[in-house]
């Protein structure tokens, strides 16, 4: 199916609040449970007729453009074309599901909510599907609603890319530790990436609160509105959220 007219998605960021790894899977996929909300800081996806990926925005910088993307992946799964144009908001590589929330937002819009076939784009994608706020399991497929806490956070994110299965790995071969926060791959992803320590300090310098660090990172956050240089607010948001004055397309 094509897109004929020029066709406005919105994109909204995921937050992990919380992680526990509880196991793993045979094919070496670690199991988790957490709580995810979803934050109104958002991609702007058009589709245009036409085909192929443009990306631009304050956190374009050295993304994918090519048919691996998620958003593109999405597109085939969907069996829509069109000129995906990106703008991005949502750091890549951060920890806040940004490549998810694009693949998600043109799964909804081509009415797809099966969570399995989301899964197969990435354990974030089934949860950004559903948005809102929620406890996933599993691999991420396995994603229960819950009600929604109007909530605000502060987020840094720093220029640095935090490998997600490095962290994972590195989790095994620390021994799967916990870690007071909540989220238990936070002392795996200082391990692999120690330049994380010092964004978490600043960030705790700013706030006087202590960071968490959001999933495999490299985000850190607070509760609260801490307004300041380098930072984000960002508020928790109910499933099916717009920006105001959004129109939400046809499907």
């Amino acid at each position: 199916m094509s897109s004929a007219e020029t066709v406005r998605l919105v994109a909204p960021a995921k937050l992990t609040l919380s992680l526990r790894v509880v196991g793993l899977r045979d094919d070496g996929l670690h199991l988790i449970e957490a709580e995810m909300v979803t934050l109104d800081l958002y991609d702007e996806i058009r589709v245009d007729p036409g085909d192929g990926c443009v990306v631009d925005g304050p956190a374009a910088a050295g993304l994918d453009l090519g048919e691996d993307n998620l958003a593109s992946r999405a597109m085939v799964l969907a069996g829509r074309t069109g000129r995906l144009c990106i703008h991005k908001r949502i750091p890549a590589g951060a920890g806040l599901g940004g490549g998810s929330a694009d693949a998600a937002a043109v799964l909804r819009w081509a009415g797809i909510d099966d969570l399995d076939v989301a899964a197969g784009l990435g354990a974030d994608v089934p949860f950004c599907v559903i948005g809102g706020r929620a406890r996933v399991r599993g691999i991420g497929e396995v994603v229960e609603p819950l009600p929604h806490l109007p909530r605000q956070f502060t987020l840094l994110t720093p220029a640095i890319h935090s490998p997600t299965p490095e962290v994972y790995r590195m989790w095994d071969e620390l021994g799967g530790p916990g870690h007071g926060s909540g989220n238990d791959l936070t002392d795996a992803a200082l391990e692999v990436t120690p330049a994380l320590a010092e964004a978490r300090d600043r960030l705790a310098d700013a706030t006087g609160k202590p960071p968490r660090l959001a999933g495999s990172g490299s985000t850190w956050f607070v509760e609260g509105a801490f307004p300041g240089p380098g930072l984000v607010v960002a508020a928790s948001v109910p499933p099916g959220w717009v920006p105001p004055g959004w129109v939400p397309p046809e499907r």
